[in-house]
């Protein structure tokens, strides 16, 4: 069964990535997604991946899962993990040096 992390901890990580990492939401839908993602916010994720809503060029917004690189997970301090890790990926595929973290 996926784990499911409680409220208060979905709050306060989407609530850091949608006003702190929006444009690596962006990144990581365009390497996972489509390469012409306009923007991405993150709205939830579980043991097994996040979502995100990913903005179309034609404005369409799709539901995006995309899994965790490592695995499923069931600790809160994986989640940052798991989130640097799928940043770290796109960067790579996308051709992009990745800051440091």
């Amino acid at each position: 069964m996926t784990h499911q992390f409680p409220d208060d901890v979905v709050d306060a990580v989407l609530r850091h990535m949608n006003s702190d990492h929006l444009d690596d939401n962006a990144l990581i839908a365009r390497a996972f997604w489509d390469p012409d993602t306009v923007s991405a916010v993150m709205t939830g994720f579980n043991g097994d991946g996040g979502d995100w809503d990913v903005v179309s060029p034609d404005g369409t917004v799709h539901p995006v899962r995309i899994a965790w690189p490592g695995g499923s997970i069931t600790e809160r301090p994986a989640v940052r993990r798991e989130v640097v890790a799928l940043y770290d990926d796109a960067c790579a595929k996308l051709g992009i040096e990745p800051r440091p973290h």
